[in-house]
C-alpha cells in the first residue's frame, strides 16, 4: 500500500498506538474525580498540554484541548465575534477557507454580520494590499488558514498581522494551522497570532482531539456549558486517552519534524519533476517553490476525470484525494481551485497528493509508473 492522503488524515505512529494501548488499560480515572486514579489521569493530561506548548514556546496555560481542528475554529471564530460583536460586526477571511471556516461565516451573514472574503492569485496566495484596504474601524476579527489544505499556499501570517497592527490593533487574528502546525515555520510569539487551531490526526496522533492557542492576555467566552474543564473554556470529560496520544505524537515531532520537514522536500521536488517528465497535459495547481507547504501538490490531468483516476490508483492500492476529505462527498466543485481561476476541465481533473516521512523514492516511482498508464489509458477513452 502507499498512502499519499496525509492531508486528510495520517497513519499514528508506533510510540503513539503503544502509549493510547497502555492509557486505555490503565488510565482509566476521570481527570475532575479527587481520588489517586482521578489525579494520576489529571497529571498525564498535564504532561500532554506540556508536550504542546513546549513545541510552540508557549505557556501550557495558553493551550487547551477540543475536539479536533473544526471544534477549535469554531472556539475561536464564535468565541472572538460574540465577544467583541458591541465593538463592530465586520469579519475579514479569504475565499479559500476550510468548510468549518466558511460555514461559521455565512451563519454570521445570517446575522447581520459584514464578511470580506479576500481573493487569491493563480498559487492562492492573498493580496496584503486588499487586506490593508479592507480593514476598518469596526473590523473584529480576520481569519486565515496558514496553509491552505488542497494546494498548500502558504499565506505571510507574520506580514499579515503587522498590517492588522498597523492599522487596527483592536482587531483579532485567528489562524486555522491544521495543514501548517509541525510542518512548516511557525512562531505563534514572535509573530503575535491571538488563536491558532490544530489537531491530532495531521500529525501522526488520534482523532478526535484536537488544540487551540490562545494568547494569555485574551479571555474567549466558552460555547458549551458545564463543569468548567478546560479552564472553563470547553466543558465536558476530557478525551483522556486521545490527549495522551496527541501528546505523545508532538512529543516525538518535536524531536524529528525538522528533519522529516526536509526530506519530505525532497520527496515532493522528486515527485514534481518526475510528473512533468513522465505525463504530458498537466497543469500544477502548486507552487514549487519554498512559498508552498512540502506535503502537498495539486495537479490536474486534462482530458482526465480525478475521481476516475483516483479509483485506479485505489485498485493498484495506492491512495490519494481529489479534494479535501470534508468535503470530497459533496456535488460542489472546489472553491478552492475555482478561487485560483481553474476552468471545470481542471477542476475535474485535479488530484492532491500528500507525503509523509513514512514514504520513500521507491513509492514515487511506483505511483508515477501506474499514474501514467491510468492517465494513457483513461484518455484512450476520453480523447476518441
Amino acid at each position: 500500500m502507499i498512502y499519499l492522503d496525509n492531508c486528510a488524515t495520517t497513519r499514528l505512529r508506533k510510540e503513539v498506538v503503544e502509549i493510547m494501548q497502555r492509557s486505555m488499560i490503565e488510565d482509566f480515572g476521570n481527570p475532575s474525580s479527587l481520588h489517586r486514579l482521578g489525579m494520576k489521569s489529571e497529571q498525564k493530561i498535564k504532561s500532554a498540554r506540556e508536550h504542546i506548548a513546549n513545541f510552540l514556546n508557549v505557556d501550557k496555560n495558553e493551550i487547551y484541548f477540543t475536539s479536533g481542528g473544526t471544534e477549535s475554529n469554531n472556539i475561536s471564530i464564535q468565541s472572538i465575534t460574540n465577544k467583541l460583536k458591541k465593538r463592530g460586526n465586520h469579519i475579514i477571511t479569504t475565499k479559500i477557507e476550510h468548510p468549518s471556516v466558511l460555514n461559521i461565516m455565512k451563519n454570521y451573514e445570517q446575522q447581520d454580520f459584514n464578511v470580506t472574503y479576500l481573493s487569491v492569485d493563480t498559487q492562492g496566495y492573498i493580496s496584503l494590499e486588499e487586506l490593508k484596504d479592507n480593514i476598518r474601524n469596526d473590523t473584529i476579527l480576520v481569519s486565515i488558514m496558514h496553509v491552505n489544505n488542497e494546494i498548500g499556499s502558504v499565506q505571510p501570517v507574520s506580514k499579515i498581522k503587522d498590517i492588522i497592527k498597523k492599522i487596527n490593533p483592536n482587531t483579532l487574528f485567528h489562524v486555522d494551522g491544521i495543514q501548517g502546525f509541525g510542518k512548516v515555520e511557525l512562531d505563534l510569539k514572535k509573530w503575535e497570532i491571538d488563536c491558532y487551531s490544530f489537531s491530532g490526526h495531521k500529525i501522526h496522533g488520534p482523532k478526535g482531539i484536537g488544540g487551540l492557542f490562545i494568547d494569555k492576555k485574551h479571555s474567549l467566552l466558552p460555547l458549551v456549558f458545564g463543569g468548567n474543564q478546560e479552564r472553563g473554556l470547553r466543558s465536558g470529560t476530557e478525551n483522556l486517552t486521545g490527549i495522551i496520544g496527541f501528546g505523545e505524537a508532538v512529543r516525538v515531532m518535536n524531536e524529528s519534524h525538522k528533519i522529516e520537514s526536509n526530506y519530505v522536500i525532497e520527496l515532493k521536488e522528486y515527485f514534481a519533476r518526475k510528473i512533468e517528465t513522465e505525463i504530458p497535459y498537466i497543469k500544477f495547481n502548486t507552487s514549487l517553490d519554498k512559498n508552498s507547504s512540502p506535503y502537498i501538490i495539486n495537479i490536474s490531468f486534462k482530458h482526465v476525470r480525478g475521481e476516475i483516476l483516483l479509483h485506479y490508483l485505489e485498485n493498484k492500492e495506492i491512495y490519494v484525494s481529489t479534494t479535501s476529505a470534508c468535503s470530497s462527498k459533496g456535488t460542489e466543485k472546489s472553491h478552492v481551485l475555482k478561487s485560483i481561476g481553474l476552468g471545470n476541465e481542471e477542476i475535474e481533473g485535479s488530484i492532491r497528493f500528500c507525503f509523509s516521512y513514512e514514504n520513500t523514492i521507491e513509492d514515487l516511482d511506483y505511483t508515477v509508473k501506474v499514474l501514467k498508464e491510468s492517465v494513457e489509458d483513461i484518455r484512450q477513452i476520453t480523447m476518441r
